[in-house]
């Protein structure tokens, strides 16, 4: 998948979560109001927390289909996988929230 898109996503905008490190089980990771959890990546799949509001861009549902062809509705991680690489999405996500 080859989302080209320029810049570096502030970390207000996109956030990833603890849930990979050790900490993460004496960490509470809390998804916002307004807010759902991916998890993306090829080989270790990362957490990332993003705005609902994307639900509504074309390039993220294009992205949501892939996802539903690729792995239907069973996720490994219990979570909705994301299948790019995980620099993709940061600049789809920096993109989108620079509409």
């Amino acid at each position: 998948m080859g989302f080209r898109l320029p810049g570096v996503v502030p970390a207000k905008i996109l956030k990833r979560s603890l849930s990979n490190s050790k900490k993460a089980g004496s960490v509470a990771v809390d998804v916002l109001k307004g807010h759902f959890a991916v998890y993306v990546g090829d080989v270790e799949k990362k957490r990332f927390v993003i705005p609902l509001s994307f639900l509504n861009q074309p390039s993220f549902q294009d992205l949501l289909s892939q996802a539903e062809e690729e792995f239907g509705f069973e996720h490994p991680t219990g979570g909705l996988t994301i299948p790019c690489r995980e620099g993709d999405f940061v600049d789809l996500v920096y993109h989108l929230n620079a509409l």
